[in-house]
């Protein structure tokens, strides 16, 4: 759980319910809290500086979109996904993401090129660093923002934002296995390449590539545990 107090700012207040529910399913996305971590209201208040309330609905939201459920006796735990679901999850985003890839290559204005190049480059230097283990991460969302908007597809881009966020609160785990993170990030800058470059298929096969290599490394560190 987070540890340091939260000052909202004065443009934040509002609507509250709304800011502590895209807080509470970051920390989740981002692995802040863990699959099967219970989640305690009254300390997530605290850490909020807001009331209950507001809590209780980000939770029930949160809950009703499969991120977290309510057990008996243990109350608000992170959902755990069983390894069927996570290939199903998988498989369907391959599908939708991989033909974001190849829309976003293909459609790109230049500032989307540029803002790609940006990553790029950013992602050439993080490589360089001995320590780079929320990075990825950082350049995840860097990456899904920009061919989300070059694809120009608000239809793509609503299915993929619900489904990329759920798979991105459960395969942490995969991570955690020697080198997976490094090559995450190499997958991640040839993905950005072959889009600036306008190489739709070589975007789209890529992008398959990369999610079945990210479903094998969670697979493996789930046998592990």
């Amino acid at each position: 759980m987070p540890d340091t107090p939260v000052i909202w700012k004065d443009e934040e207040l509002s609507p509250i319910r709304d800011k502590v529910y895209q807080y509470v399913k970051q920390a989740i996305v981002q692995g802040i809290y863990k699959s099967g971590e219970r989640i305690i209201e009254r300390e997530l208040a605290d850490q909020l500086n807001v009331s209950r309330t507001p809590i209780r609905e980000a939770l029930f939201r949160l809950e009703s979109q499969g991120f977290v459920k309510t057990l008996p006796r243990k109350g608000v735990v992170v959902s755990k996904l069983s390894p069927e679901e996570i290939i199903e999850i998988f498989t369907i985003l391959a599908a939708l993401e991989s033909l974001a890839m190849k829309m976003a290559a293909q459609k790109a204005e230049p500032s989307h090129r540029e803002e790609l190049k940006v990553i790029i480059e950013e992602i050439d230097q993080a490589l360089t660093k001995s320590n780079f283990d929320q990075v990825d991460w950082k350049f995840h969302f860097k990456i899904n923002d920009v061919i989300c908007r070059a694809a120009q597809s608000p239809r793509l881009t609503q299915m993929l934002d619900g489904l990329s966020d759920y798979i991105r609160a459960f395969v942490h785990l995969g991570y955690e296995l020697p080198g997976r993170l490094r090559k995450a990030m190499d997958e991640h800058r040839d993905l950005a390449k072959a889009v600036y470059n306008g190489e739709g298929e070589l975007a789209e096969s890529l992008t398959k590539i990369h999610l079945e290599n990210s479903k094998k490394a969670y697979m493996e560190a789930l046998e592990r545990e």
